[in-house]
């Protein structure tokens, strides 16, 4: 894991079968118990829970190491500052960048998407330019845009999507035009589940000379990524939804790209030299990181990184696999129950509703079971207002759960339409 000392190469469990109870034993929470029953956490899509690693880590820094980086000459800043560089290497390999510099630590990936509107957009849109986004975005990777397009007057164009949840990648194509100067796609759908060709994306946009931002925040956890080998120029993730804490995310850019940028954020740390005269700001990445970082939460999140690589994310993508197309079998078969996001390619989240039961009913039900999943649009109004809904019950599966945990699921969604018949 990444400790106060630094980085350390991470083991391997790629060659002994996957072991979910062992797994679970890492998670100190999936003891509690909720209302007498045994918790079953089905809201990673949300947030995932966090492993002794990751707490031990955070807790590490604070115990043994806690001071402020980059500044200090002292052997507790110095500790600091290689544990925060180390984190930012552990998250280079992780996402397939070329060099560490291309890591910016951020709040969220909803930071990391600000930034890139503010930094890169902001400055470069005139009037009649052309953002390209998809119906299934997240807000986080809608409002930016349509703040840009209120301050530049660029135009925000929207791509379908399918009845099945996926985009429709002829009219995607159509959209794409010699206007359009950036396209912000989600990896995976956070409401649907889909997975979005993103490889191919990058390459139709990049005909058209725009620049590619892609929401990687509900792909970290689920599968192996390369930005290097995707193309794209952004690449967004946020630490909380891959087992690590919260208020700490990486923006992925292209170094020419960010090198190219102007911080939209100032203070200290993002500057070599300050005069009232003038102001000279520091090489990449550290002219986007102003102020006092959260350094824990960065060393949190590169103990999470090692974590999914000491498991393997193939080995973590097949078996959620195995786990939804358990679980989709299980809930369809109750009568009543509608599902949203059918892709053929989609990943770990299974979105429904009971029946004429409203959503927020439906969760009530079964968190006095012990059961936690999402209830709601899920930051996703377009995406309801496309299958003409206010909102869904929404369980999300990670590496940890079981398929009792679907079982259990089931049952309890078997009793909310008993309830309401």
């Amino acid at each position: 894991m990444t400790t106060a000392s630094g980085p350390t190469p991470p083991a391997t469990r790629t060659a002994a079968p996957y072991d979910v109870q062992r797994i679970r034993e890492d998670f100190p929470i999936l003891a509690r118990e909720i209302n007498g029953e045994p918790l079953v956490y089905l809201d990673n899509a949300a947030t995932a829970q966090k492993p002794d690693a990751v707490i031990d880590a955070i807790c590490g820094y604070y115990r043994t190491a806690n001071a402020n980086i980059h500044r200090g000459v002292h052997r507790l800043s110095v500790e600091a500052t290689k544990a925060y560089e180390g984190a930012r290497c552990t998250v280079q390999r992780f996402l397939g960048a070329r060099r560490p510099e291309e890591i910016v630590f951020v709040r969220s990936a909803t930071e990391a998407i600000n930034l890139v509107a503010q930094a890169y957009a902001r400055p470069r849109l005139a009037a009649g330019d052309e953002i390209l986004i998809t119906t299934m975005e997240h807000h986080s990777n809608i409002v930016p845009w349509q703040i840009v397009c209120e301050q530049t007057g660029a135009v925000l164009r929207v791509a379908p999507i399918t009845d099945a949840g996926e985009l429709e990648i002829d009219e995607f194509e159509k959209l794409l035009g010699p206007r359009t100067r950036l396209v912000a796609v989600t990896h995976i759908s956070n409401a649907l589940g889909t997975v979005n060709p993103v490889a191919k994306l990058v390459e139709l946009a990049h005909r058209h000379g725009a620049v590619v931002l892609i929401d990687g925040a509900q792909a970290a956890p689920h599968l192996p990524i390369d930005v290097t080998a995707l193309g794209c120029d952004f690449y967004a993730i946020t630490g909380h939804k891959m087992f690590g804490p919260t208020g700490v995310g990486a923006l992925y850019g292209r170094y020419e790209l960010l090198d190219a940028m102007e911080p939209y954020q100032g203070g200290g740390e993002m500057i070599l030299s300050v005069s009232f005269e003038k102001t000279t700001y520091n090489h990449v990445p550290h002219k986007f990181e102003a102020g006092t970082p959260n350094i824990a939460g960065v060393i949190g999140m590169g103990a999470a990184v090692d974590y999914l690589n000491d498991i393997g994310l193939n080995r973590i993508g097949t078996y959620e696999q195995g786990l939804l197309a358990y679980a989709t079998e299980a809930i369809s078969r109750i009568p009543g129950v509608r599902l949203f996001g059918t892709a053929a390619h989609k990943a770990a989240v299974l979105s429904f509703n009971i029946g004429d039961v409203h959503p927020h009913d439906a969760g009530t039900i079964l968190d006095q079971q012990g059961i936690a999943v999402r209830t709601g649009h899920h930051c996703a109004q377009p995406v309801m207002e496309r299958f003409g809904i206010t909102a869904t019950v929404r369980a999300s599966i990670a590496l940890y759960n079981t398929h009792a945990e679907i079982d259990r699921l089931a049952a309890a969604v078997a009793t909310v339409r008993e309830v309401f018949a």
